[in-house]
């Protein structure tokens, strides 16, 4: 397996989102580095962490942004890292901003893009262990088993409501 998954966001105030990331990536042991590296404020640090990346062989970048949203392009424009956008619901249009900015990468630069906020840190963890388990047997069953879960809490909750 190559080196720890990247999950860079542009600011402290997003930790919150980074942390719902990390959760799903612990559970799956899937090694992980977060940095904060703001693509308007600090491009030189984008750019560090970027060549760290390639360097420790990186397989996925995680870049989540609110507002304008032009870290995960960034990003993608500096490596061939495959690189998952998280737009943030941290501005006052609620993120719409953010997943437009994200979804609209002109051609031949793409960036992946979650759904916007919590639900997509996560989701942005988890197709990145699918990617993963493209090459660990013992990842794939590991996420086999994490939707078994999921259809088992769903089934229970019916039974809960069945009179």
């Amino acid at each position: 397996m190559g080196g720890p998954v990247y999950v860079i966001c542009g600011s402290a105030n997003d930790q919150k989102y980074v942390a719902e990331c990390a959760k799903i990536l612990t559970r799956f042991n899937i090694a992980y580095r977060v940095f904060i590296a703001s693509a308007h404020r600090t491009p030189e640090k984008v750019e560090e962490v970027v060549r760290t990346a390639e360097k420790e062989g990186a397989q996925c970048i995680i870049a989540m942004a609110g507002f304008a949203a032009h870290l995960p392009g960034v990003i993608a424009s500096k490596t061939l890292i495959p690189v998952i956008g998280v737009p943030l619901d941290t501005s006052s249009l609620l993120g719409v901003d953010a997943l437009l900015s994200i979804v609209q990468m002109p051609g031949g630069i793409p960036v992946a893009s979650t759904g916007i906020g919590k639900a997509g840190a996560r989701n942005a963890a988890l197709f990145t262990a699918q990617l993963l388990a493209l090459g660990d047997e013992n990842l794939r069953e590991k996420l086999v088993a994490y939707r078994d879960s999921l259809r088992k809490e769903v089934e229970e909750a019916n039974r809960a409501c069945e009179l």
